[in-house]
């Protein structure tokens, strides 16, 4: 069988109405996406650089501005945090490691607070979660 040479496949004009009726659903969909709440809490860290991490196993601990204390995604008291940590602190064949994950307006008496009551249930490495430091210039330290 012969082919034209010439032949056309398509051989009406493109619309672009359907193409541009998606495009501007698809923007609508994403903008309101994006207006839907994030779960989880907003914390905001601070930015520091050059800080050790570690490598032993760790736990950690989050504290919003309000000082309320989350542990494995719930809010709990100072007591049951206490007990929590004793209790991660006996499952756990090596020493742990406390995170604490504080928001900038938790006052520093609170942090040494926390501290202290890890020391009593055992945990003696305490570090504090920071967010790396935002270098403009890579010329500047």
């Amino acid at each position: 069988m012969k082919f034209p040479r010439n032949a056309r496949l398509l051989r009406s004009t493109l619309d672009v109405a359907p193409f541009a009726v998606v495009f501007f659903l698809l923007v609508i969909f994403l903008t309101l996406a994006s207006l839907l709440p994030t779960p989880g809490l907003a914390l905001r860290l601070p930015a520091a650089s050059d800080l050790p991490g570690t490598d032993k196993p760790t736990v950690a601990v989050a504290i919003d501005p309000g000082g309320r204390l989350f542990f494995a995604n719930q809010i709990v008291t100072e007591n049951e945090l206490k007990t929590h940590l004793y209790a991660a602190m006996k499952n756990s064949h090596e020493p742990l490691t406390l995170i604490l994950q504080a928001d900038q307006a938790v006052p520093y008496g609170q942090l040494v607070h926390l501290t202290m009551l890890a020391r009593e249930v055992g945990i003696h490495d305490v570090l504090l979660a920071t967010l790396p430091q935002v270098v403009n210039d890579p010329g500047q330290p």
